[in-house]
C-alpha cells in the first residue's frame, strides 16, 4: 500500500476541520467527514497521478477536491506529501 504524509500545516488543517465539524454539525457528521478525508488521502497515495496537476499555481503540485475542501499535495519519490487542506481560503495559504 502506498503511503502519504501530512505536513504540519495539513495536520493543523485537518484538526481544524474536525473541530469545526463537531461544533457546527455534531460529532457523528464530523467523524464521517474526517474519515472521508482520510480515505481520500489513501486514494491519492495509491493513484497520485489520477488528480490534476496545478503547475500553473505551484509547480509539482496536484489537487483533489473532496466535498467542500481541496487537498493540495505533491509526490516525492514514491511518497505523497499532503501540503494543505483548504476550504475557500486564498491560494496564498498554499505553502
Amino acid at each position: 500500500m502506498a503511503s502519504y504524509h501530512l505536513s504540519n500545516l495539513a495536520s493543523e488543517d485537518l484538526a481544524n476541520i474536525l473541530e469545526y465539524g463537531i461544533t457546527t454539525f455534531g460529532f457523528t457528521v464530523a467523524e464521517q467527514y474526517y474519515d472521508g478525508l482520510i480515505c481520500r488521502f489513501q486514494e491519492i497515495a495509491n493513484h497520485p497521478n489520477q488528480y490534476p496537476s496545478i503547475d500553473h499555481i505551484r509547480v509539482g503540485y496536484r489537487r483533489s477536491v473532496f466535498k467542500s475542501h481541496t487537498i493540495y499535495y505533491k509526490t516525492i519519490d514514491t511518497d505523497v506529501h499532503i501540503i494543505r487542506i483548504l476550504n475557500r481560503q486564498s491560494l496564498n495559504h498554499l505553502t
